[in-house]
């Protein structure tokens, strides 16, 4: 059961094989088991949850069941769920109970999913492997000395381990694509707009989406057909009619045009991911496709350009954390000045200090124009870039992570080798991509490899159908670690 897909997991459901009551108990109590070795959830609340199972029941009695009712979610702790402790992993929200429900939370409620709990992550979503987290790192199910990847690294770690079948992420630079590739699961960041950031606490406005995380396409898919939509509470979201991106997944790959830039097939990929990669490459060769050369030239300054653009807007974001409405706010100070320094001082862990502080220098006067102006003109480019590719090929694919999972600790001491481990995936964020990871092998230390796919804007349908028509004729997704 914890290896089935949403289909099965509906079909069992709609026939009364199982209770959603049931199905809930059984994955509330695998987290029991291995959540204190890897860490993947913050906030559990059984009470909550078997509440919302119940509920669901009614529902399929009364023949009231959509796609998803009865079935467990668990959400990234970036969304507020109201009367759900909601921490963005961090000290500064750590006894921040919502009172509402963000507008991907409410959709799962209409239709309902059961929250099964919130993951941990990378504080307010900045780190590339969830060691940042104020509740400490989560650990890969692959291999425990290994980061699961991040800002997502918890709803990765929970799906890989068949702690839910499904999760949700956020992703602005690569939070959603990097930990699946490194958790060995599948995971879409669609293009920006299409699902509401309304009740997802902010790190960089233009570069924040959310989307699913899950063991397939196919499940991608019916996530995303939930998850997306409009909302007139989010200034970002856009205004489009809802679609079915399941539609296109049996359709057949003959004359698919897949660009292969050349700046991600120079150095800087390991050779054990390249490996995989190829190996990739050639099943869709088999099943009709063909490889054209593209280039992307801008493509590597995307990882300054990002590292200007995200804190700049982070620096803004955070302001509001102050404590004075809400969350942590320090016990020793002797005036306002003093409240407000201690505790964004005691309240943020060092990433997010770190962050704070670049965007804060980049937007200050003397320093607007020689950076952040100019990283918005770069990131003009890069977006050009892709749409000239996109003349040429349908979607353009490459790895999603230059290394497979390194060790908890490795790369604490340098965050510029940790920020490379974004190289592949933040250029798609600063265009506003969609764009996708699968798993397609393991390299060293049989940890796991993902293909990076890259759509044109709206394109997931036929994103999740490419990806779906490989996972048909190979078995990666299936993989489960020893545990």
């Amino acid at each position: 059961m914890f290896n089935d897909s949403l289909k099965q997991l509906s079909k069992r459901l709609a026939s009364r094989e199982i209770s959603s009551v049931e199905l809930t108990t059984e994955f509330l109590e695998r987290i029991r088991q291995l959540n204190p070795r890897y860490n993947a959830f913050i906030t559990v609340d059984e009470e909550k949850s078997l509440a919302q199972a119940r509920h669901a029941d009614r529902k399929i009695a009364a023949g009231e069941m959509d796609f998803l009712t009865g079935i467990p979610v668990a959400q990234k702790d970036i969304f507020c769920a109201e009367g759900w402790l909601t921490t963005c992993g961090s000290r500064m929200l750590s006894n921040f109970v919502s009172p509402y429900d963000a507008g991907v939370i409410e959709r799962f409620n209409q239709t309902g999913a059961v929250n099964i709990g919130k993951t941990n992550m990378d504080e307010f979503a900045m780190g590339s492997s969830n060691e940042t987290s104020y509740f400490g790192p989560v650990r890969n199910p692959w291999d425990v000395a290994a980061v699961p990847g991040g800002s997502s690294g918890g709803s990765a770690s929970a799906v890989a381990a068949r702690m839910a079948p499904v999760a949700t992420g956020t992703d602005t630079g690569g939070s959603i694509r990097q930990p699946a590739a490194l958790c060995g699961i599948s995971g879409i960041k669609p293009t920006y707009g299409t699902v509401s950031r309304y009740g997802m606490i902010a790190f960089a406005s233009s570069l924040d989406q959310g989307g699913p995380m899950a063991k397939s396409a196919e499940d991608l898919a019916l996530m995303l057909n939930v998850m997306t939509g409009f909302d007139e509470r989010d200034s970002t979201s856009l205004q489009r009619e809802k679609e079915d991106y399941a539609r296109d997944l049996d359709k057949p790959l003959s004359g698919l045009r897949i660009g292969l830039p050349k700046e991600y097939f120079a150095e800087g990929m390991s050779s054990d991911v390249e490996k995989a990669i190829a190996q990739a490459l050639d099943e869709y060769r088999k099943l009709g496709a063909e490889m054209v050369d593209v280039s992307l030239p801008n493509s590597p300054l995307s990882i300054p350009v990002y590292y200007v653009l995200a804190p700049a807007e982070a620096s803004s974001n955070l302001s509001r954390f102050d404590g004075v409405r809400y969350g942590y706010r320090a016990q020793h100070y002797q005036d306002l000045a003093e409240m407000y320094r201690n505790t964004r001082a005691e309240g943020f862990g060092a990433e997010v200090k770190r962050r704070i502080l670049i965007g804060t220098y980049v937007l200050s006067h003397g320093y607007y124009d020689a950076y952040y102006i100019k990283a918005q003109k770069l990131r003009r480019l890069i977006a050009q870039d892709f749409s000239d590719a996109f003349t040429r090929c349908d979607v353009i694919m490459g790895p999603t992570a230059p290394a497979v999972a390194f060790d908890l600790g490795e790369k604490s001491s340098d965050p510029i080798q940790m920020y490379l481990s974004d190289i592949y995936t933040s250029a798609t964020n600063l265009a506003g991509l969609p764009g996708m990871s699968i798993p397609v092998g393991f390299g060293d230390k049989m940890r796991p490899v993902g293909l990076h796919i890259i759509g044109d804007y709206f394109s997931e349908a036929r994103m999740l159908n490419i990806a779906h028509q490989y996972q048909l004729n190979t078995d990666w997704h299936l993989r489960i670690p020893q545990i």
